[in-house]
């Protein structure tokens, strides 16, 4: 039987019919979208029957210590604000204002952003570059070694794993490698919420770890969730409101509570299906597969001469991919995908590769050039600041990230200067030269 002790009680207490003198002010009553009309009956704020994301006990922390133990972990809080608060809430939890750490430099924009929140000062991880299939590799426990042996003083490790390529990185072994050193690992599993319904609870072994459910569970977007086994519940909700909102939106926290019930059922199935889906056109057509690197089962990164030219010839055929390179497409396949989805997209697929360019091979996406640090992520965000053009923005120091979006990782940081080469891999890449970046005037 489903346990589902949030929407259980946001039920019950709508049934009673209660005069609901208090916000929100839809009353739950019609909205003017109809659409949303049957969340809008759950849509409560904070009262006895309905508990409070930010203090302990009731049905939410009910919830949440199901989700805790579907995750293989300590601690849960649910998170509205998607994976940007959770990975603010878990620098939070692991750091001191003015601590070096160990940066992932795949890492999403938002950790870039905590590093100006609580000044602090990174060194960077990079990851190996895989030549053949063009992506980058998993950050190894070796890496994470000699850096902390080098730099001892760093006490914060945070890596991405999967990426939004689905690379996988050994999250249990770079753990052990930090903890031999006395630091602490923050994973941003954003994209691996539903690793652990495969079977695959590597993400618990980390300190603190953030995924989203709303990228690859049924859930709403912005809902997302912070795992911890060493901090306590109530050091988890402490950190997240301060980033969160002090009304957070209760049929996101429901629809949290479901889909947690709802894969541990039929949900698994179907996703097990898909994982198989991906694996049958990983095998028919070029494709990321587990021999260039350890994989999400779910993703699927197909591999072609022009992926914006596939891309765009997808779109005209009313297939939209989670993003495209100069040499791939990826979509982000879930328990929602049906077997007839599969085979839609396996049929366009085929259309589209007999018009991709033959024998013509577009270079490789190459990765980033090193990083010219100049001033801190803190001293950058939040000094006196212009804008110019990009392409006339040689030689100015960043005062924000200049991040294509997806798949949101920092080319160029805060603190960072603006070389001829971030330039021109930019423009490689298709950025926008012509967009305003904020420069820092000094």
């Amino acid at each position: 039987m489903k346990q589902t002790p949030l929407c259980d009680a946001l039920r019950s207490f709508a049934s009673s019919a209660p005069l609901r003198m208090h916000m929100p002010g839809h009353k739950g009553r019609p909205l003017p979208l109809p659409e949303l009309n049957a969340a809008a009956a759950l849509d409560f704020t904070e009262l006895p029957p309905t508990g409070n994301l930010f203090e302990a006990g009731g049905p939410i922390q009910e919830a949440e210590e199901l989700w805790a133990r579907a995750f293989g972990s300590k601690s849960c809080l649910f998170l509205t604000g998607g994976s940007t608060q959770g990975v603010l809430s878990a620098f939070t939890l692991c750091c001191r204002p003015g601590d070096r750490v160990l940066l992932d430099r795949g890492c999403h924009r938002s950790s870039f952003n905590a590093l100006a929140l609580l000044d602090l000062h990174p060194r960077y991880l990079d990851r190996p570059w895989l030549e053949e299939p063009g992506v980058t590799g998993p950050v190894s426990p070796e890496q994470v070694d000699r850096a902390l042996t080098e730099w001892p003083e760093i006490k914060t490790v945070c890596i991405t794993s999967p990426t939004y390529y689905g690379v996988l990185s050994d999250i249990p072994a770079i753990a052990r490698a930090a903890h031999a050193h006395g630091a602490r690992l923050i994973v941003d599993g954003a994209h691996g919420a539903h690793l652990p319904f495969l079977g695959n609870f590597d993400l618990a072994a980390a300190d603190v770890t953030v995924v989203s459910a709303h990228k690859t569970l049924p859930a709403p977007g912005q809902s997302a969730l912070l795992f911890s086994p060493v901090f306590s519940p109530e050091e988890l909700l402490r950190a997240g409101s301060i980033y969160g909102s002090s009304s957070p939106s209760y049929p996101m926290m429901a629809a949290l509570d479901a889909a947690r019930a709802w894969m541990e059922e039929e949900g698994r199935e179907g996703l097990r299906s898909a994982a198989a889906q991906v694996e049958r056109l990983r095998n028919r057509f070029p494709s990321l597969t587990d021999r260039d690197a350890p994989l999400d089962p779910a993703r699927l990164v197909f591999s072609c001469p022009d992926g914006h030219g596939a891309e765009a010839a997808l779109e005209s055929m009313g297939i939209y991919s989670e993003m495209a390179d100069s040499r791939h497409v990826v979509f982000i396949c879930t328990s929602a995908d049906t077997p007839e989805d599969f085979v839609r997209l396996e049929e366009t697929w085929s259309a589209v590769l007999k018009c991709q360019p033959h024998g013509v091979s577009f270079p490789p996406l190459p990765p980033a050039p090193a990083p010219v640090p100049v001033l801190s992520p803190r001293q950058a965000r939040f000094s006196p600041a212009g804008t110019l053009p990009l392409r006339a923005a040689e030689g100015r120091i960043s005062a924000c990230q200049v991040a294509p979006y997806p798949p949101g990782i920092p080319v160029i940081a805060p603190g960072e200067l603006i070389t001829k080469k971030t330039i021109a891999y930019l423009s490689q890449i298709g950025y926008n030269m012509e967009k305003d970046t904020e420069v820092v005037c000094l």
